[in-house]
């Protein structure tokens, strides 16, 4: 049976470039009782991010031998030999800090979290207006070849066939409305 987790958590999920980076970025600005949960990953890292930061950039090898040692809440291999993971121990880190974690990940991830937690999670959706919206935002970002843009909005349309499995739905349409939205939410979640 797998582990329970019973402590308060934050899940902010949906397709890549429906803006649950930004909106996590204003909640966390919002609360100081909430805490970014660094993600690990394969990948290499962006211009600009930072190892421990941004993320724990780890090599495949130790990300493996981090699975088979069941160090990971969820993991998933999100691109073809790109995984991405949330470590327990970085969920610890955060509430022995006396704060709640916020984890910012990918849809399947975010289910998984869901099902090992029996209650105190939070997890809000984001969705974008259109497929055809979220294809002209991960156009502009320049960073994807033509096969991995229409990789990722594949993907995305196979996400938000899973929206109805989280508490809160937002579409984003609006950032500025997506995050007041999302304000509102956990504010009455912290309230609990």
């Amino acid at each position: 049976m797998a582990e329970k987790i019973y402590n308060k958590l934050i899940i902010i999920t949906a397709p890549s470039g429906a803006g649950k980076t930004s909106i996590t970025k204003y909640l966390l600005d919002k609360f100081p009782q909430l805490a970014f949960s660094v993600s690990a990953t394969t990948r290499t890292p962006r211009a600009g991010e930072k190892n421990n930061i941004d993320y724990y950039f780890i090599g495949v090898d130790d990300f493996q031998q981090k699975i088979q040692h069941n160090e990971f809440v969820e993991w998933e291999m999100v691109y073809q030999g790109k995984y991405y993971g949330t470590l327990k121990t970085e969920l610890h880190r955060i509430w022995n800090n006396n704060q709640v974690p916020v984890l910012d990940i990918d849809v399947k991830g975010a289910i998984h979290v869901q099902q090992k937690l029996v209650f105190n999670c939070l997890s809000i959706f984001i969705e974008p207006p259109s497929i055809e919206v979220l294809k002209k935002r991960l156009e502009s970002r320049g960073t994807e070849t033509a096969e991995a843009l229409q990789d990722r909005i594949n993907k995305a349309s196979y996400e938000i066939s899973f929206k109805d499995n989280f508490n809160n739905l937002i579409v984003n349409d609006d950032l500025h409305k997506a995050c007041e939205e999302a304000e509102k939410i956990v504010q009455d979640f912290l309230a609990e």
